[in-house]
């Protein structure tokens, strides 16, 4: 149940620090929410630096051709399958520790 208004931002960066430190279920009835399919969504994605080792830089462009994919998305696959993997390992110590 929805008890409390939700206030008005000047900003982003403003409705970010507020909802950085306020409870969402004070003021949003989630029990009433739908599960929404936005097939066009793209996420949001930041642009770094990566210095490699050359001969792992081309190990990764050869198995990239292999696979038929640029090697910056082989490489983005690579990195999301171990983050994910240490994920489930540290909530696995987490629950047994």
């Amino acid at each position: 149940m929805k008890s409390k208004n939700i206030p008005q931002f000047d900003n982003e960066e403003q409705e970010r620090e507020f909802w950085a430190s306020n409870d969402s279920t004070e003021y949003i009835d989630w029990s009433s929410g739908e599960r929404l399919i936005m097939p066009n969504l793209k996420p949001s994605v930041k642009t770094i630096s990566l210095r490699l080792p050359e001969t792992l830089l081309n190990d990764l462009k050869l198995l990239a051709n292999k696979k038929d994919v640029p090697y910056q998305s082989l490489l983005k696959m690579f990195l999301a399958e171990r983050v994910q993997k240490e994920l489930r390992n540290l909530s696995r110590q987490t629950v047994e520790g």
